[in-house]
């Protein structure tokens, strides 16, 4: 069911179901957070893009800075803000394994309580069990996964990963795949904390 959704807000936005100037932005794949992370319900964890079309509402792109698109949405009447990008370099091990695109988003649902989480899509299903790291800012933060998302283990360091990816140039997340393939995706910062800043505004109105 989730598969659906996503898949859904992906051919709306590259059918140009955003606005004009989203349609040259790389269309978001979203991904449910696990319920292990939360005693809420699936459907209320899912990340910014998933949960727009969820509601039926279509992403607006309301700023691009730098790598960094922020889009907003309004899924059964509740504001949700997000911010992504797709890697700027990207490298496997054996080299040249095929995968989707993988993005990085940063979500705000203010009807949840739930302030700038961070999850990465990685673009293969990840090997079970395994544990990937986000490296930023000189400090790694270990990563729990679950199919082909990320999210961060100890949710209590969530803010100082923010805050390091404020501050840094680049994004470094390792992972495994099921296939025992390794990836090492590189993300650039630019433009995150105004993209967060963009979305922390809107998301208050």
């Amino acid at each position: 069911m989730w598969r659906v959704l996503i898949l859904a807000l992906m051919t709306g936005v590259a059918a140009g179901g955003v606005t004009d100037s989203a349609r040259a932005q790389p269309a978001p794949k979203a991904a449910t957070k696990p319920a292990a992370k939360t005693a809420a319900k699936p459907e209320s964890k899912t990340a910014g893009a998933a949960a727009a079309v969820a509601g039926g509402a279509e992403p607006t792109l309301i700023g691009q800075f730098g790598t960094w698109g922020a889009y907003s949405a309004t899924p059964n009447g509740k504001k949700v803000c997000f911010a992504l990008a797709k890697p700027s370099s990207s490298k496997t091990n054996p080299p040249n394994r095929p995968r989707d695109p993988a993005y990085a988003f940063v979500s705000t649902r203010p009807a949840e309580k739930v302030n700038n989480e961070v999850s990465v899509m990685i673009g293969y299903a990840l090997k079970p069990g395994s544990e990937s790291t986000v490296e930023v800012g000189g400090a790694s933060f270990a990563m729990y996964t679950q199919g082909d998302g990320l999210w961060i283990k100890n949710a209590a360091e969530e803010e100082r990963m923010v805050e390091a990816m404020r501050k840094s140039a680049d994004l470094v997340v390792k992972g495994v795949s099921a296939k025992g393939t390794e990836t090492t995706d590189t993300f650039s910062l630019k433009g995150l904390a105004q993209a967060l800043d963009k979305i922390a505004q809107d998301c208050r109105r």
